[in-house]
Parts: C-alpha cells; sequence; structure tokens
C-alpha cells in the first residue's frame, strides 16, 4: 500500500503519528514526573544530577551543553546539589586547571530511589495491559531505540521484585 507524500515529501501518516507519539510521551512523563515529589528537589536540579549519574563525572560546561543552560546557571545549580551533598567536584585529570562535577554516594542512591518509583509507576499503569499489548509495547520500544538510540547504563538502578526486565537510562 503507497502512502501520499506531501508537496515536501513528508508523509501525512507519520505526521500524525509522530504527533501522537508527542502527545503521549509528555502525558507519559507528566505521569511519572509526580514521583519526582519524593526526591525534594526541584526538577533543574533532579535533572543535572541524573546527568551527572549517568553520564558523569563531567565539566561545568559539558553540563552545562547536556542541560541547555548557560553556565552560570549550572553553576547555581551545581553549588546546591553540592550543599545537599549530592554531588562534588574534583580536579580534571587532563587539565588540573578544570573541575569535574561528579556524584556522590548519597546522590546515586537519591536518583536510583527516584527511577524506581518512576519505574514502578509506569508498570503499575501498563498492568492491565493483555499479554498481546504488553508484547505489542515492547517491540514499538524495540523499535524507537533503533530509531533513537538505546541509552545503556553503566550500572543497572537497583531492581525491585515489582518490575522486572532490564533497566535503561
Amino acid at each position: 500500500m503507497s502512502e501520499r507524500k506531501r508537496a515536501d515529501g513528508a508523509s501525512p501518516v507519520l505526521d500524525e503519528l509522530a504527533d501522537r507519539l508527542h502527545s503521549l510521551a509528555i502525558r507519559l512523563l507528566r505521569t511519572v514526573r509526580s514521583e519526582d515529589i519524593a526526591a525534594n528537589l526541584s526538577g533543574p536540579r533532579l535533572s543535572a544530577l541524573s546527568v551527572i549519574v549517568f553520564a558523569g563525572p563531567l565539566s561545568m560546561g559539558a553540563l552545562a551543553d547536556a542541560e541547555q543552560v548557560r553556565p552560570p546557571t549550572m553553576t547555581r545549580l551545581v553549588q546546591a546539589l553540592e550543599a545537599d551533598g549530592l554531588v562534588e567536584r574534583e580536579p580534571d585529570p587532563q587539565d588540573g586547571r578544570q573541575v569535574r562535577v561528579r556524584a556522590t554516594a548519597k546522590g546515586r542512591r537519591l536518583l536510583d530511589a527516584g527511577r524506581l518509583r518512576r519505574v514502578q509507576a509506569l508498570a503499575a499503569r501498563m498492568e492491565p495491559l493483555t499479554a498481546t499489548a504488553r508484547a505489542d509495547v515492547a517491540r514499538a520500544v524495540e523499535a524507537l531505540e533503533g530509531v533513537f538510540g538505546r541509552r545503556e547504563l553503566r550500572r543497572r538502578p537497583p531492581s525491585s521484585g515489582r518490575t522486572s526486565g532490564r533497566a535503561r537510562g
């Protein structure tokens, strides 16, 4: 079956599918974001901590780039995370004039606990799905990972008896 293309070469069917996926992704993130209240951190601080845990240690510049904020904003975020004992600065091994930011054990535990709450919230919402629907979701996730890349973690978050399967970042 051939799909009609728009004058600009794009497919209206793909546009609609992308629009639905976009809306679903926003609703999904809003659903799990409610679990972040227990972390007692602002969204920007939690996001920066996540980048540091999964991609760190990072320079302040690299962290600001990853979070798409200006360096002064990142400096304030890191200072707040340091004050909470969630990150610390260390000398850059290649350039002693620079520092890198790395997560502390406390920061990793806080992020792991939040991730577990989010995963459990998603698992609970998917529990009513039939086995066939779950298999469909698994295939869709696999296909999307193929398109957008699969984020492999350096370590696995703590598991719970409630969730199964591989954890990803």
